[in-house]
């Protein structure tokens, strides 16, 4: 058997982020943060946006469950926000096709909810209209009026009418770079304080549609998972204010009195601020190996079934029956972590685990592994009996992107019990080998051979 050659990572030709720490803990434990985790639905969910932050800035750990990996999702509409980007306002842009299909989807879950159509109608009718919204120029001032301003690019308009159409603005300043799932940007005022007086159930009904495996609605009886994030439920039940792209009624006119009006006719466009009526919030996903890491290696977070946190040895109990092979697959992810890589789930090239330096923005993933638990004479039952054409196809595929097979083999000891494998103490007594698995290629060895 040959020894392994050492490939360099692959560095990522543009980073745009730079890279802050290892780990979501500081040494010296000066800035510690205890973040807190829940199991909904067999999976490990981070809810609170601090804690989101902490532990993918630190270490990169978990995906956005709306994103590819950075939880950066954002209602806001790109080429809208470029249009509008003379509006000082970080409050997402959308489009009224948008609005209209959030407003359907509001109507479907109060459906569900068993309510009437006439009440569904007079519930979305009171929390959809318009508000008047104070705005701020670029020295931070706010103010209204009855002025309209038609700076904006091509034929839109920008029009400001407080007592006519609530909500359309002229605001001239910045970008916004808003992300859905925040709470408000901008306290709506007294205009729209008066507009949520009213019946509590019917705004609560009209602002609180969430996910169904995720998230929870804010009426009805709470069970002790719903009470021990009572805290993050107000926020997620505060509602969240959008500006929807509209056309102005009685707007079109012919652009040139000499051609005819059907020809030229300008369609002016305001912004009418508006409440989201159905809000979609992203949360960082953990996944099992990530969770008990934190937990156990680190210390750094919390995970809760109801009212209590669980603790490492029944957490490692209820991961291993939520997933058969975890006790495997942490042992490997544990022994990476530890020498500096970055694991990630590798499902996408058929493996256990994808190694990265420092994190995915930073490099391309260097290594694709296989974990497998055997004993000292490398016998065991294997999780994943290869055979040479399985081997072979495996190998090619994580060769043709860049990337090498490697076989962990998780050594334990042939006295070591299920009890003992009951508890992750038992990682003391585990050896790890690693073998990386690459293709013979004649001509390639013969020459090899020959200048040798």
């Amino acid at each position: 058997m040959a020894e392994a050659v050492f490939h360099p990572p692959k560095r990522k030709r543009r980073v745009f982020e730079s890279y802050k720490a290892p780990f979501p803990v500081d040494v010296g434990g000066k800035d510690f943060r205890l973040c807190q985790a829940e199991i909904i639905n067999n999976n490990v969910i981070v809810r609170n946006p601090e804690d989101i932050e902490q532990l993918y800035n630190k270490g990169y750990f978990g995906k956005g469950i709306l994103s590819r990996s950075r939880p950066v999702f954002s209602i806001s509409d790109p080429q809208l926000v470029a249009k509008w980007r003379g509006v000082n306002t970080n409050m997402p842009i959308i489009t009224s096709q948008k609005y209209q299909r959030r407003v359907q989807w509001a109507q479907s879950v109060l459906q569900e909810q068993g309510l009437d159509s006439c009440s569904i109608s007079r519930i979305l009718e009171s929390y959809t209209q318009p508000l008047g919204l104070p705005f701020c120029t670029g020295d931070g001032d706010g103010h209204t009026g009855h002025s309209c301003t038609s700076g904006s690019p091509g034929n839109a308009e920008v029009c400001k009418k407080s007592a006519g159409r609530k909500g359309a603005q002229s605001p001239e300043g910045q970008n916004q770079h808003s992300k859905e799932g925040g709470d408000a940007a901008l306290d709506p005022g007294g205009a729209s304080r008066d507009q949520e007086q009213g019946d509590p159930r019917e705004m609560a009904e009209g602002s609180c549609h969430r996910d169904p495996p995720v998230l929870w609605g804010c009426e009805g009886k709470q069970s002790p998972e719903q009470r021990a994030w009572e805290g993050m439920d107000s926020r997620e039940c505060a509602p969240e204010y959008v500006l929807v792209q509209e056309e102005e009624e009685g707007s079109c006119c012919p652009e040139d009195d000499s051609t005819p009006a059907q020809e030229n006719i300008v369609k002016k466009e305001v912004l009418v601020c508006r409440k989201n009526p159905f809000r979609i919030f992203e949360y960082l996903q953990l996944s099992l190996e990530e969770a008990f890491f934190l937990v156990y290696a680190l210390g750094c977070l919390s995970i809760y079934y109801g009212e209590e946190p669980l603790s490492i040895v029944k957490l490692w109990e209820v991961f291993s029956e939520v997933k058969p092979d975890f006790k495997t697959t942490y042992m490997a992810y544990h022994y990476f972590r530890g020498k500096g890589w970055v694991p990630k789930v590798g499902l996408k090239y058929g493996t256990d685990l994808l190694l990265y330096r420092k994190g995915p923005p930073f490099y391309h993933a260097s290594y694709s592994v296989i974990a497998e638990l055997v004993d000292d004479h490398f016998e065991g039952s294997l999780r994943r009996p290869l055979s040479w054409m399985a081997l072979s196809g495996l190998n090619r595929t994580n060769a043709n992107a860049s990337k090498e097979l490697m076989l962990c083999y998780l050594i334990r000891p042939s006295d070591m019990t299920a009890e003992e494998m009951a508890t992750p103490e038992c990682m003391k007594r585990i050896k790890v080998q690693e073998l990386i698995v690459s293709r013979w290629v004649s001509s390639r060895e013969r020459s090899e051979q020959d200048e040798l």
